[in-house]
Formats: structure tokens, sequence, C-alpha cells
């Protein structure tokens, strides 16, 4: 299959498809014409599908998608502003979770949801490694909570002013304020040689993070987990990433024991105009 082809009898020659694509690899002559790929088009198009999505009449297949394969945008499903705020102010870091194990079914559509997440050229590099069974996130959280105790024994200023004293004895006391007794963690890794994982894996954990509510689920940002899996060696060769991959960030996930009524203050934006 062409990398595009163009049905002219559904075509409107309107060139939408040419003025939206981000590598300008579609060339429209005018509305005498079909839009056509330029000379190498194969090898700089970034797969995005945005041809195919913008087509009004649904014209344009590119060789990996056909209009009839992607979801159409459901005008009635479209958020008021109103409705995003909400959406956004809704959601909540949360820190005491059910002691209920979620199916591995529903954590694979959060992250796939998450997966819809923007990347740089559409590189997609995101790549996920689920703690899924709670006792072995257990034995990677006491591997932090190792990594805080050499902190606070060399580094006791870096330690002092995240209060890894605090966390360490918590922990020791059997309270956990590290991965907050969450039955799964949720890590984003990518190559370490690519640029742009470290990015595309920060915006794809936001998408996760703000799909959890509407599957009922409640998760939170693992700040510890995530410097102790950049700095620890232990911890690093416990998460048995592929080679060459490293941890970008780690999310909590599990069913919140409690429901939030109302939705609290935030400061107001602190905004500069040029």
């Amino acid at each position: 299959m062409a990398l595009l082809t163009i049905n002219p009898d559904k075509c409107n020659r309107d060139g939408i498809c040419a003025d939206v694509c981000p590598i300008k690899i579609i060339y429209f002559k005018g509305k005498e014409s079909l839009p056509v790929s330029v000379p190498g088009a194969e090898n700089l198009c970034i797969r995005c599908g945005h041809c195919v999505a913008v087509c009004p009449t649904g014209a344009i297949s590119h060789e990996i998608m056909m209009p009839e394969q992607c979801l159409p945008v459901k005008k009635e499903w479209r958020m008021t502003p109103e409705h995003a705020e909400h959406f956004f102010r809704y959601r909540r870091s949360i820190r005491v979770y059910q002691k209920k194990t979620v199916d591995r079914e529903v954590l694979a559509r959060l992250i796939e949801m998450a997966s819809y997440a923007p990347s740089g050229h559409n590189l997609q590099p995101v790549k996920w490694h689920v703690i899924y069974d709670s006792v072995e996130l257990k034995r990677l959280t006491g591997l932090v909570a190792d990594w805080m105790r050499y902190m606070i024994k060399k580094h006791p200023d870096v330690a002092n002013l995240m209060h890894m004293d605090l966390v360490v004895a918590a922990w020791d006391a059997g309270v956990d304020v590290i991965c907050r007794d969450a039955p799964h963690l949720i890590i984003a890794h990518g190559s370490a040689a690519d640029t742009t994982a470290q990015t595309s894996c920060t915006i794809a954990l936001t998408y996760l993070d703000l799909a959890a509510p509407p599957l009922g689920l409640g998760t939170c940002w693992g700040g510890f987990f995530q410097a102790a899996a950049t700095f620890w060696p232990p911890l690093q060769e416990a998460m048995a990433l592929p080679k060459g991959n490293v941890s970008y960030g780690a999310m909590m996930a599990g069913y919140s024991k409690y429901k939030y009524q109302r939705m609290p203050l935030r400061s107001k934006p602190q905004v500069t105009w040029l």
C-alpha cells in the first residue's frame, strides 16, 4: 500500500490535509488536482495520522491507518470549559488506599488511555512496567528505604531537605509513606539514549493520572520511589527494566479508601505577558 491513498470520489479538494501536515509532505496544487505526497515522503512521515483525522469526508487513507479504523469525534461528548475545570480540580493525589487489588484489565485500559499522550515527533518512546504484586512492591519499597539510609549517612544535607530520617523512621515502625501501601505501582520508562523519552514519560504519566478517576481509581506520583530509581543501583537492578532503559517516573495506583466531597483552593497562577 502507498503511504497515502486518496479516494477521488470522496475528496472535495479543500487542501486541509496538506495544511495540517506537520512535516509538510503533502502537496496540494489546487482544486483541479488531488493532494499527493512529495518525493521521499515515506522517510519523512512521522505517522501522526493528522491527515486522516482532519479530512471531513474520510477521503484519505494512510498506510498504517484508514478512516474507518479511527474513532469518530463525538461532538456531544466535548467538555465545556466548566466541565473541564471540574475535571481538573476534582482529581486528587490519593495516599490512602483500599486493601483491594485492581484487575489487570482495568490497569491495562488505564495505560492504554495514557498512551494517547503526545510525544515529540510522534516517536512514542514511552514503555510501561507495572509492579502488580503487592508483596513485590513492598520489597522494592524497602530498597527505597535502604537508599534513604545511605543518603542520611553519606549526603545528610540532601537527606535533610527531603526529611529522609522521618521517612525511614516511619518505615521501620511499619508505616509506609514511600508508596503509601498502594497495591500497585506503574513505571514509565524509556531508552536512556533517547532525548525525548523523559519528557514523553512525564506527559504520559500526567495523562495516566488524569485518566484514573473516571475508571474509579486513585493515583499519586511516587517521588521517593523515582528518586531512588534514578540513583540507587540495587533498586535499578531489582526493577529489571530492559537493558538501556531507565525509569522516568512512577505512579502509585489503587482504589481510594475515601471519597472527596469538595475541591480545595489553589494559589492564583502567576502570569507575565510579553
